[in-house]
């Protein structure tokens, strides 16, 4: 065992976006956030406690999908040992959420709904395979408060000394992203499909993120 990956899951859905590909990757482990308090610092205790489990000696790829990019340089904070490579798989780069997206669906109770319930069924049915898997995906989805996304989620400088690579699916919602982290000198590559790619085609993402942890 040379390196362990880390699948960070987005906690807008959960761990089961990431199972596929957890289960054709050597050695991978995806920390659940469904049990997480809806606060950075816990979803940061979380996989760090995951990354901190890692044997001695042996690589750490912290790969992140979606929402999750937001907290990677909190989970990299809160870790007790190093990360070897970030990666960000159709995900946002660290900084503030769209709020003014979120406010405009957040529900009276303060909460939103459910995240496949922010888009119309035409955008979401062509993410999912099959009907059995879009039922495990929508049935582990929370409904988090906006709170959750005012919160000031820390960048400190230098968070991303390691090699960072961005792994694109949805040029139309993610390519402006792929571009800034190819502004940064990240390794970019884009392998096409929809948010959920991972589910869709888990050989395909798996291989890539083996190739992208060479860096």
């Amino acid at each position: 065992m040379n390196r362990v990956f880390v699948l960070m899951h987005s906690p807008l859905v959960g761990p089961s976006t990431w199972a596929g590909v957890a289960a054709l990757l050597p050695h991978a482990v995806v920390p659940s956030l469904r049990d997480a308090e809806p606060s950075w610092q816990a979803v940061a205790a979380t996989v760090a406690a995951a990354i901190d489990r890692v044997p001695a000696g042996v690589r750490v790829v912290l790969v992140a999908h979606s929402n999750a990019g937001r907290f990677v340089p909190a989970v990299l904070g809160a870790a007790a040992r190093s990360v070897d490579v970030c990666l960000f798989a159709d995900a946002a780069l660290p900084g503030p959420a769209r709020l003014d997206l979120l406010r405009a669906k957040v529900g009276p109770d303060g909460l939103l709904p459910r995240w496949t319930d922010w888009w119309d069924e035409a955008d979401v049915a062509p993410m999912f395979p099959d009907e059995e898997t879009r039922r495990l995906v929508e049935s582990e989805q929370p409904r988090l408060p906006l709170a959750f996304f005012e919160q000031q989620v820390p960048v400190p400088d230098g968070w991303d000394s390691m090699p960072c690579g961005y792994l694109l699916f949805s040029e139309r919602s993610y390519g402006a992203l792929a571009e800034q982290a190819g502004g940064r000198g990240w390794r970019v590559e884009h392998l096409p499909g929809r948010h959920l790619h991972q589910v869709v085609d888990p050989g395909a993402v798996a291989a890539a993120l083996q190739r992208m942890s060479d860096l």
